[in-house]
């Protein structure tokens, strides 16, 4: 296969990040004509903002382009574990927005940050495990009424054990793990392998960006210090299939850049 076509056959198995309203507004002809798959991602702004009928409109337009469609939940200010009723309703009712659009545009998954932090919640002990649980036991099987599945995603979380004891306690037909590359370089000590190791039967989902250890850059693949082909590596011997993939550039052309490194590692 040539380079060139190898590039577009890796553009059309992954998903890529983009806001709503984003989308609404200006990126969606792009998506269209080069034939992205879009992970939405619906923040508080794009769910007050857009009525029924124009999220209906650009699901259709996706659907009419055969593109596949992944959600982001929001996650500013929501705490899906959180002690204070009023807190964790609001949390629940911003999910609900986002899972009456799942048929809307036949969202394959919903990722929802696990938004577990040792130094903020720490010393809530089993009391906010206890909760989040309840949170995404509801939301797992809300997603997956609506043909969708449920993805848990690591973002300040030191390491893996701190996410194990959810994965343990729910469905996992309906809630599984979505790694984020970026998230456990900048802010977990915990080498990329043990993630792997440990909670790698429970992936289903990643988020693919790079940095160089100290924040989240969300630069091209390939461009920071994350080795990812010792990742994938490691990712093939525990998933026999590949799971969904989201690239998350946050300027226009790290796109290219992370396709054309991909392709190179890609182990499946």
């Amino acid at each position: 296969m040539k380079d060139s076509d190898m590039k577009k056959d890796m553009k059309e198995q992954v998903q890529v990040n983009i806001p709503f309203g984003m989308l609404h507004d200006s990126y969606l002809k792009r998506f269209l004509t080069e034939g992205i798959n879009p992970e939405i991602g619906l923040d508080a702004y794009a769910l007050d903002r857009f009525p029924l009928p124009e999220f209906r409109q650009v699901a259709e337009k996706l659907a009419e382009r055969g593109l596949r469609v992944t959600f982001h939940a929001p996650f500013v200010d929501l705490s899906p574990g959180s002690p204070d009723p009023q807190v964790w309703d609001l949390t629940r009712r911003r999910y609900e927005q986002v899972v009456r659009l799942i048929p809307v545009f036949r969202a394959r998954t919903v990722v929802c940050h696990a938004g577990f932090e040792t130094k903020r919640y720490g010393f809530l002990g089993n009391t906010w495990f206890e909760n989040s649980i309840r949170m995404w036991t509801w939301l797992g099987g809300a997603v997956h009424a609506e043909g969708g599945r449920l993805m848990l995603e690591n973002v300040f979380e030191e390491g893996p054990d701190e996410l194990k004891p959810l994965f343990e306690s729910l469905d996992q037909t309906q809630v599984a793990f979505c790694l984020d590359t970026g998230h456990q370089s900048a802010f977990s000590n915990t080498p990329l392998a043990t993630w792997v190791s440990s909670l790698g039967s429970t992936i289903g989902e990643l988020h693919l960006h790079d940095n160089f250890g100290e924040k989240d850059d969300h630069i091209a693949l390939g461009k920071g210090i994350i080795d990812f082909s010792a990742f994938f590596h490691a990712l093939k011997n525990e998933l026999e299939a590949p799971p969904i993939v989201t690239l998350e550039p946050h300027r226009e052309e790290e796109l290219g850049a992370s396709l054309e490194f991909l392709k190179h590692v890609w182990p499946w």
